[in-house]
């Protein structure tokens, strides 16, 4: 079965604020919720200095927004010194948490570091109004350990995630947001063999979409010319751990110039895909420099997922 996302039309519909300081040169890889009618952005953005941090704006329709003048979350200590980045925001039971990534000069762990001349922190954050944020815990520390997201609901009783320990996708198990064991930590998924579009890597894309059918994730991948893509799995509702199917083909790659060149060429990265009124909005980042749209109707990506 041929499936394909499909760009809006207004596309980019986020671009860097020249007289800005701290968004002048990229603003990518946006987390998307909606909120009591309302679509709620926080995107990744750079400046002057290269350091990443997380803006808002918010929008009735989705395509037009209206951002603050000044970032909502930024860098605080060395252990995200050089940026946070890649938000997913969720809402559970009432309170809403980013996961995001802290890249900073310190490294945690032992032997050599994950990034060059520093680490980073798969880390969680908490509010109530989505504009001020509480810093929790890392889920881990001393690895390259990122693409977290949080499942929008406990799973028999506890909080889930997903996270990337290279090269599997895992699931992981909270009671309290703070303690992440190892003892409940699996791999799920993986790349698959040579000359697939996801052979070299794969991650989690936006929160995790409940249907009856199962937890119906959008993905992404690249191969070994690392072009992106996107591609669908679905995980079983009571046992997240065992993957119910994974398409062979994938559903959106780069296409446009926008997307094919910009400060990191071949990408399309996604850290939203809200369901509005049986539509699924798939908001990503072009080439690490715009944020674009793209949209389908939820039954046609859940036949995809069942049948691809």
């Amino acid at each position: 079965m041929s499936f394909r996302l499909q760009r809006h039309p207004a596309n980019p519909i986020l671009v860097p604020d020249p007289l800005s300081e701290w968004e002048c040169f990229n603003v990518f890889n946006p987390s998307v919720i909606y909120h009591n009618g309302l679509f709620h952005m926080h995107y990744r953005a750079q400046g002057q200095d290269w350091i990443s941090r997380i803006g808002y704006a918010v929008s009735s329709d989705g395509l037009r927004w209206n951002r603050l003048r000044r970032p909502i979350f930024e860098p605080q200590d060395a252990s995200d010194s050089r940026g946070v980045e890649d938000p997913r925001v969720v809402e559970i039971e009432g309170v809403f948490y980013m996961t995001y990534t802290a890249y900073g000069r310190e490294f945690y762990g032992s032997g050599q570091p994950t990034h060059a001349g520093g680490g980073i922190l798969p880390m969680i954050a908490r509010s109530t109004n989505l504009i001020h944020w509480e810093r929790m815990v890392p889920m881990v520390r001393g690895e390259d350990n990122k693409d977290h997201v949080l499942f929008p609901e406990r799973i028999n009783g506890r909080y889930a995630a997903l996270h990337r320990r290279r090269p599997f996708v895992w699931l992981a198990y909270s009671d309290d947001l703070v303690t992440w064991r190892e003892e409940d930590m699996q791999p799920i998924y993986g790349p698959r063999e040579d000359n697939w579009w996801d052979c070299k890597s794969v991650g989690s894309n936006g929160v995790p979409i409940k249907t009856e059918h199962g937890w119906l994730l959008i993905n992404h991948a690249y191969d070994q010319n690392h072009v992106y893509r996107f591609g669908t799995v679905l995980l079983d509702l009571e046992d997240p751990g065992r993957v119910i199917h994974r398409s062979r083909e994938p559903i959106f790659w780069p296409e446009e110039l926008w997307e094919l060149r910009g400060d990191v060429p071949n990408v399309v990265f996604s850290n939203a895909n809200p369901v509005v009124d049986g539509t699924v909005y798939v908001y990503y980042g072009g080439a690490d420099h715009v944020i674009g749209l793209a949209t389908c109707p939820l039954n046609d990506l859940i036949d995809f997922a069942l049948s691809s």
